[in-house]
């Protein structure tokens, strides 16, 4: 059924007797197999770490037994297909004036009905398979739960447009009254022909490079979390690896023995072998890098933020200015070598959504900018705020010394002396020793988490710093606060700490063991500026 037909059958008659209801319930195009298909195959490989020691116990019984393999696979790919079928069959939606309602689910159905007031981000994907056919996922989240979201998993790419349109303009207008009045406006805007909503110009605001994924891919290198899940086939993998390289006339034996070689020598063959491992590893994360943020732009329309990324899943993600709670700069102690910054703008509910892949293609992110873009982009959000000035200034609140006192004294030094006062009376120096160093090296860790924490204010603004090696910059206005928390422990109070916890709809942030007077100042000036601004959180 053509999506374009159902938005035109609306109260106007003028578009068609013959047209479909607005509030028909729809099906999907057949392509939506594919969708459902795929997203099966992510949500196992996504939890497949926890089905890694499973493979680890079975491991020498399926390779004892390849036989099993090819049932099993098919077995596989038939369940697969078949849950893909059953989900699209089970699918429905429809859409009236200001909401859009879907069923779905095999064994646990689920009808969600998402009226457009309370649609907080539109976003449009694309994924490589869609793009013959000229199809895309729309993607509707709320304020509220992740649980609340809405899809449209196999729709035209033009009607997605047109129905974010629509979507966008009802949010903006909010209130029904106001919808009504302008609902044949609102039609004519996603109908074929029709004058389109781009006629407010799209300035562009900034775009990565290739050069720039590639510094983003080496920065955030995640890839140690791949070889911790891989920890149980370390063995096999070795095993595999001095068999190539046996194939190739090299034995790594004998090139890290000391009997053949002298210290110096296995000491730069084990520094060549991990450079090389390290490049290997690190191509991962770029290529992932690359994967997610190819083509980056970012741009605002009117009061409109657009992001559009992805080599081979399309994103297009849009939030209004209203909704944006917090703005993050973001470096990790490579992007303060190389001086680059990760800024993400988070809006409501941002924190409380999984730190997955599709968790982050939803977000306003900016990879690996230089920090005179990123203050610019931030000037651009808030004209008002004075970040750059703290962080110049280095004008930040430290918090209280103590802090070092009570991790040290109170949480490291206990069980480094009780595994010093072990090893020694069973004199294992060498194991002493090294719980020392480790001892030392958190001692370290510690000292550079209290020098980096601060906070400062303005009129307007809370700007929080925070990080380790590296360092993160949270700025947000006062009157986005929802709740302030004023902490304070018997022993905090003899020493006339306490610790203020900032709560905004995007998620929650504290700050421990500042001055009381501060903290008590800091409070009173949140709860001042909700009081007395007029502005609207959302």
């Amino acid at each position: 059924m053509d999506n374009q037909s159902i938005i035109a059958s609306s109260k106007n008659t003028d578009f068609g007797e013959s047209s479909p209801p607005l509030n028909d319930w729809q099906t999907l195009s057949p392509i939506a197999i594919l969708y459902f298909a795929v997203s099966l195959v992510k949500h196992l490989l996504g939890n497949f770490i926890y089905l890694l020691p499973v493979f680890a116990l079975s491991y020498k019984n399926i390779i004892a037994h390849p036989f099993i393999w090819l049932p099993a696979i098919l077995m596989a790919f038939a369940l697969l297909s078949l849950f893909a079928f059953a989900s699209f069959k089970v699918y429905r939606y429809r859409l009236t004036d200001d909401n859009i309602e879907i069923r779905s689910g095999i064994f646990s159905k689920k009808h969600l009905n998402l009226p457009f007031s309370r649609v907080q981000n539109v976003k449009i994907e694309q994924p490589i398979y869609y793009r013959i056919s000229g199809h895309a996922c729309l993607h509707l989240d709320t304020a509220g739960s992740a649980k609340n979201e809405a899809k449209l998993v196999a729709i035209k790419l033009d009607f997605a447009h047109q129905l974010k349109t629509r979507i966008q303009r009802y949010v903006k207008d909010n209130t029904l009254d106001t919808c009504q009045d302008n609902l044949a406006t609102g039609l004519s805007d996603i109908l074929p022909g029709a004058s389109s909503s781009q006629s407010q110009q799209e300035i562009m605001l900034n775009q990565r490079q290739l050069s720039d994924l590639v510094i983003h891919g080496i920065t955030s290198n995640r890839i140690w979390i791949l070889l911790g899940g891989l920890a149980p086939f370390y063995n096999s993998i070795f095993d595999s690896i001095s068999e190539w390289f046996a194939s190739l006339g090299i034995d790594l034996d004998s090139l890290f023995s000391l009997t053949n070689h002298s210290l110096i020598e296995v000491t730069l063959y084990a520094l060549s072998f991990t450079i090389i491992v390290m490049l290997v590893l690190v191509s991962f994360s770029v290529l992932g890098a690359i994967i997610s943020f190819y083509g980056y732009s970012s741009s605002k329309q009117h009061d409109k933020y657009i992001r559009r990324s992805g080599l081979l899943t399309k994103h297009e993600v849009s939030m209004a200015l209203s909704r944006l709670q917090m703005i993050i700069q973001k470096q990790d102690w490579l992007d303060v070598v190389l001086n680059r910054i990760n800024l993400c703008f988070e809006q409501t509910g941002a924190f409380s959504q999984d730190l997955s892949a599709s968790a982050a293609n939803s977000k306003i992110i900016v990879p690996s900018i230089r920090p005179d873009e990123s203050q610019a982009l931030i000037n651009d959000a808030y004209p008002n705020n004075s970040l750059s000035d703290f962080v110049i200034n280095n004008a930040f609140e430290s918090i209280s010394q103590r802090f070092i006192f009570r991790n040290v004294v109170i949480f490291l030094m206990p069980p480094w002396l009780a595994i010093f006062g072990t090893t020694l009376l069973h004199g294992e120096f060498a194991i002493a020793a090294l719980a020392s160093l480790v001892f030392l090296a958190l001692c370290g860790l510690v000292v550079l988490r209290w020098k980096r924490w601060g906070i400062a204010t303005d009129e307007d603004f809370v700007y929080l710093r925070k990080g380790l090696i590296g360092v993160d910059y949270y700025c947000f206005p006062s009157y986005k606060l929802q709740q302030t928390q004023f902490k304070q422990s018997l022993l905090m109070q003899r020493h006339h700490l306490a610790t203020v916890k900032f709560v905004l709809a995007s998620g929650s942030l504290q700050v421990p063991m500042l001055n009381e007077k501060l903290a008590y100042k800091l409070v009173d000036h949140g709860l001042y500026q909700v009081e007395s601004s007029q502005k609207s959180w959302m």
